[in-house]
């Protein structure tokens, strides 16, 4: 699917980054950093409207017209072709693809069922892939770069309890390392790998109590929580790193050096 410029309309001057669930947590951060670094942005999200119009208004109110945002459901794969077509009819050109919308949720065993597999793995491995097939063309030819968010469990030391989140993250990195070799020298392919850089939503069925919070920063080197921002910054970094593909950053405060395989977080 290869739009002609008329179709498309005017093209950017500027480097254009995509952000899959922008509009909240890290998304927004991912969002943030990127336009401070001069990129016009486009802002995708499911349900979050009101939320990617507040960022939107807030980008556009820095720098004129520099961010829009795009609807679209990453579960329905059938509508995911329309949907890159609003990301490329945007702007007229892609320079950086940030995978960043996922679905995280416990799946113990015994109590794993079709659906489940469904919802992790649309989000955390398949749509990433087709997304990035599809947009292949025009990161193509602006010679730009893919990078996914990941986690420090995708890496050979699982989650308790997250047998299929797991799974999907862990091949979205095999998918990372995979097309930094198929896409070279073209599009340059990273990821990124938080540890505890966010706080489930309080009053969500992931949120944690105060003692569990302590534990979890006694746990970490760096003893404290990260932020968003700390990934953010990766993201800038990688985007204007012209000599690194295939390689997955830890962003965790040193989690994943103590880290065993099946230990919670």
């Amino acid at each position: 699917m290869m739009l002609n410029q008329a179709a498309m309309g005017e093209v950017s001057n500027h480097r254009v980054a995509c952000v899959t669930g922008g509009a909240k947590r890290i998304g927004r951060a991912l969002v943030l950093a990127l336009h401070q670094a001069n990129y016009n942005i486009i802002i995708h999200y499911h349900t979050s409207e009101s939320e990617a119009m507040e960022l939107v208004d807030y980008c556009n109110a820095i720098r004129p017209q520099s961010a829009k945002s795009v609807q679209g459901d990453l579960e329905n794969f059938e509508t995911l072709p329309q949907l890159t077509w609003r990301i490329i009819n945007s702007f007229g050109r892609l320079d950086c693809l940030v995978h960043n919308a996922s679905r995280f949720y416990p799946t113990p065993f015994g109590q794993i069922f079709q659906q489940d597999w469904q919802n992790l793995f649309l989000t955390n491995a398949q749509t990433p892939l087709f997304i990035s097939q599809y947009l292949y063309p025009y990161l193509k030819k602006s010679q730009g770069c893919i990078i996914s968010i990941l986690d420090i469990h995708a890496n050979g030391k699982p989650f308790g309890g997250y047998t299929v989140y797991n799974m999907a993250k862990a091949a979205h990195q095999m998918m990372v390392q995979s097309l930094a070799i198929e896409l070279a020298p073209d599009i340059r392919v990273n990821g990124i790998a938080p540890g505890i850089n966010i706080l489930p939503i309080e009053g969500s069925e992931q949120a944690l109590t105060a003692e569990t919070i302590e534990k979890i920063c006694h746990a970490v080197p760096l003893k404290r929580i990260g932020t968003p921002q700390d990934i953010a910054q990766v993201a800038v970094f990688l985007a204007a790193a012209p000599y690194i593909t295939g390689q997955i950053i830890a962003v965790d405060g040193g989690r994943s050096l103590t880290l065993a395989g099946s230990e919670s977080r």
